[in-house]
């Protein structure tokens, strides 16, 4: 265990010098030289823990992102799993800017993609559940549409194209999935 906290400690670290730089310059600028030199490890270390600097950007979204939103369950709790992700974004905005600039939409999208899908997925199973005749595709289909929507729609808020708070983003999104689940609820005779 001492060597696995270590080790974290390590990344976390190398992560942090990554992220300085981030925020001044394209990620296909920052070298790894300037990130060993500011965290202090050599460069055997580096390749100890990453393949290169894209392994450690995805290292990155991983722990910090992803870490926000495990563990959260039930259909009410969807709302705050997409505000950690909207409030971490914007703690974070050069850093995702820095991203999205460098890698292109489709890298961040897919770590926003599997972050929403994680939320996502825990409250249309829920609603399933409550609908008793609604197929396991039929749901995977639905957590799937919500996933790419919430994705591409966290994706245009980064970029400024949509100008809401996160609060006020996640008041609009639950008023239109209640609205679907509501309408689903009334073509099976569920909600009157």
């Amino acid at each position: 265990m001492p060597n696995s906290m270590s080790s974290d400690m390590t990344k976390r670290l190398m992560v942090q010098s990554l992220k300085k730089y981030m925020a001044k310059k394209p990620l296909e600028k920052i070298s790894i030289r300037e990130i060993t030199e500011d965290s202090g490890v050599n460069r055997q270390t580096f390749y100890y823990h990453f393949e290169d600097i894209y392994s450690m950007v995805k290292w990155m979204y991983e722990e910090e992102a992803v870490k926000l939103i495990e563990g959260l369950e039930g259909v009410l709790l969807w709302q705050d799993g997409i505000l950690q992700l909207l409030r971490y974004i914007e703690e974070n905005k050069a850093i995702c800017l820095c991203t999205l600039n460098s890698l292109g939409h489709q890298y961040l999208k897919r770590f926003f993609y599997d972050d929403v899908h994680a939320i996502i997925e825990k409250t249309v199973y829920s609603f399933a559940r409550q609908m008793n005749n609604v197929s396991s595709d039929y749901a995977e289909f639905l957590t799937h549409i919500y996933s790419i929507a919430l994705a591409a729609l966290v994706e245009s808020w980064l970029l400024g194209e949509i100008k809401q708070t996160p609060e006020e983003l996640i008041k609009f999104i639950d008023i239109t999935i209640n609205d679907q689940l509501r309408g689903a609820l009334q073509r099976n005779g569920k909600f009157t």
